[in-house]
C-alpha cells in the first residue's frame, strides 16, 4: 500500500470526516475487546471508502501507544527502572517480575507474526474468517467471564500465566480476533478480577504495539510519494485522545458492568459481517 499523500487524499475522495472516523475507531477498538481489523475493515466497506494506507495505519498506531505509555506512566516507569535494577542485582526487584513476565508473554505472538509473515497473512483478512473470529472469540469470552473466578490482580501471574495469555495473544493475528479481548480471555479464564485482566492486556499492548508499529515503518519506507503530515497528526491526535479516554472509563466500568455488553456487541458485529461483506 503506498503512503498517503495530499494528492491521493483529495483525488480519491477522501475527506476529513473519514480522518476523524478512522482515528476514533481506531483509539477505541485498540482496547475494547470488540476487535479493531473488524470495525476498520466494515466500515470502508459500508459507506465506500479507498484504502487509507500504511502511512495512516502509522499514524494511529503511534496515537494509541502514546496513549497508554502516558495512562500507565507511573507503572511502566517503575516496571522499567525495577527491570534495571533486575539485571544488575540477578534477583527480582520490585516491579520487575511483571516487567519480565510482559516480555515473556509478548514473545510467543513475535515468534507467530514472523511464521505468518511467511506464510502471507493475505489468506487470513477474507471477510468470512474474520465474522467467524468475531463471532467466535465473543463465545469464548462470554464463557471466559462467567466461569473465571475473578480473584487474583495482575500482580499473582506467574510465568505459566504469562505464557498462557502469550499464546493467547497470538491468536489475536487473526483478524477479527481483538488482541485486547483475546487476552482479557485468557486472563479471566485464569482466574484474574476483570480489571487486572484488563490492566494486564494494556501492559501487553506496549510491546505489541510498537512491534507492530516498527514493521508498518519499514513498509512505509519502501513506499513512495510524499505524505501529507497534518492528516497524519490528525489522525494520531484524534485516535490518541479516544485511546486514553477509552482505558480510562473502561478500567472504572467493566467491575460493574462485565464482558456481556461486548459479548452482544461482537455479535452482532460478527451478524452485520456476514451480512455485508462475507
Amino acid at each position: 500500500m503506498a503512503a498517503i499523500s495530499a494528492v491521493d487524499w483529495e483525488s480519491e475522495g477522501m475527506a476529513l470526516v473519514q480522518v476523524v472516523v478512522l482515528a476514533v475507531l481506531q483509539g477505541l477498538t485498540e482496547f475494547l475487546p470488540i476487535s479493531s481489523s473488524a470495525h476498520l475493515i466494515l466500515v470502508p466497506v459500508v459507506v465506500g471508502w479507498p484504502d487509507q494506507g500504511i502511512a495512516f495505519d502509522v499514524s494511529v498506531h503511534v496515537g494509541t501507544l502514546v496513549a497508554v505509555v502516558a495512562y500507565f506512566r507511573r507503572e511502566l516507569w517503575r516496571m522499567g527502572v525495577d527491570f534495571l535494577r533486575s539485571l544488575v542485582a540477578r534477583k527480582t526487584v520490585g516491579e520487575s517480575r511483571l516487567a519480565w513476565l510482559v516480555g515473556i508473554a509478548t514473545i510467543p505472538v513475535g515468534v507467530a507474526g514472523l511464521a505468518l509473515s511467511k506464510l502471507g497473512p493475505d489468506s487470513l483478512r477474507d471477510p468470512a474468517v474474520i465474522a467467524a473470529a468475531t463471532v467466535v472469540f465473543a463465545l469464548a469470552l462470554w464463557w471466559a467471564d462467567r466461569a473465571g473466578e475473578r480473584t487474583r490482580d495482575e500482580h499473582s501471574i506467574g510465568l505459566g500465566d504469562a505464557l498462557v495469555v502469550g499464546c493467547a495473544q497470538a491468536l489475536a493475528l487473526v483478524p477479527g480476533t481483538s488482541r485486547s479481548g483475546v487476552t482479557m480471555t485468557a486472563a479471566l479464564a485464569l482466574g484474574l478480577t476483570r480489571e487486572a485482566a484488563a490492566r494486564f492486556s494494556f501492559l501487553l499492548s506496549v510491546p505489541v504495539i510498537v512491534l507492530a508499529g516498527g514493521l508498518e515503518v519499514l513498509d512505509l519506507a519502501g513506499s513512495p510519494g510524499p505524505v501529507d503530515w497534518g492528516v497524519l497528526g490528525i489522525g494520531a491526535l484524534v485516535s490518541g485522545i479516544c485511546a486514553y479516554l477509552t482505558i480510562h472509563f473502561f478500567l472504572k466500568l467493566v467491575t460493574r458492568v462485565g464482558m456481556m455488553p461486548f459479548v452482544v456487541y461482537r455479535l452482532a458485529l460478527g451478524a452485520i459481517l456476514f451480512l455485508t461483506v462475507v
